[in-house]
């Protein structure tokens, strides 16, 4: 009889583990289903040469982000630049695993290093840029991985939104993936990422990435979307009330190298 008892308690201490042992398999699965996004960024110095930053990224950082996995760099300018100038640069990364991963090989990669030996040897008095901020992201659930657009004239919107509270982001997070998708898709204002902030300045915040093909279309694009049935019928949901405390919005071009 006790042998029997002891069996029992011992299947179901095994049966738990395992359970226990799946749910976080499948946690941790869909958590890494995400990508993960670092933006930076740059606001050069007054007088700076902005083509040597540029240089930088197009012969020595995006190579070696492609070459060890990470896919789909973007760099980006302001579409009416100001003075200094900046410089954005996104980087998609499969998992945070990929992203500590790929920045110690970059940083130990023998043609990284050789291409960066320009960029690393500018001297003080003529440094590029005064300081560079960054921010890591998660993407959303129900846009879990970025949307390249297709090539030809194209313009960014990017869109930041602070919350009040942690609760009010994660309110304004569960709106996207209730419904605002398509409606975007409808009014042609092209997703190309969304993100929840986990690490960087002004939290709690979320950002996100459209693209249009002129400023035009991006105007009867949000007319179209403020316009839709769904959309008033989402906005007016009380539990999405009082989510947004600050919208900033940076409008943006593609470099001609950018490969998003």
């Amino acid at each position: 009889m006790q042998r029997r008892k002891f069996l029992r308690s011992s299947l179901a201490v095994t049966a738990a583990t395992a359970a226990g042992t799946h749910s976080a398999s499948a946690a941790d699965a869909h958590f890494a289903s995400k990508e993960v996004y670092e933006w930076r960024e740059y606001e050069m110095r007054f007088g700076a040469d902005v083509a040597q930053l540029e240089n930088y990224f197009k012969t020595a950082l995006i190579p070696a982000l492609n070459k060890h996995g990470v896919k789909s760099v973007g760099v980006f300018k302001e579409w009416r630049p100001s003075d200094p100038a900046k410089i954005y640069l996104l980087t998609p990364y499969a998992s945070l695993e990929q992203y500590a991963a790929v920045n110690g090989k970059v940083k130990a990669d023998a043609d990284f290093i050789k291409n960066s030996a320009a960029y690393n040897g500018v001297a003080v008095d003529k440094a590029l840029y005064s300081r560079f901020t960054a921010s890591l992201m998660s993407a959303f659930e129900g846009w879990p991985a970025i949307t390249v657009p297709a090539t030809g004239p194209r313009i960014f919107e990017l869109r930041t939104y602070e919350g009040y509270s942690e609760d009010a982001v994660t309110r304004k997070v569960k709106m996207f993936n209730d419904g605002e998708y398509p409606i975007f898709q409808r009014a042609k204002l092209n997703p190309v990422f969304f993100g929840e902030v986990i690490a960087g300045d002004k939290m709690p915040r979320l950002t996100y990435l459209l693209s249009c093909s002129s400023m035009e279309e991006r105007d009867k694009g949000w007319a179209a979307f403020i316009a839709d049935p769904a959309w008033k019928k989402l906005v007016g949901d009380p539990q999405y009330a009082n989510t947004i405390s600050k919208i900033i919005n940076t409008f943006l071009v593609p470099t001609s190298y950018s490969q998003v």
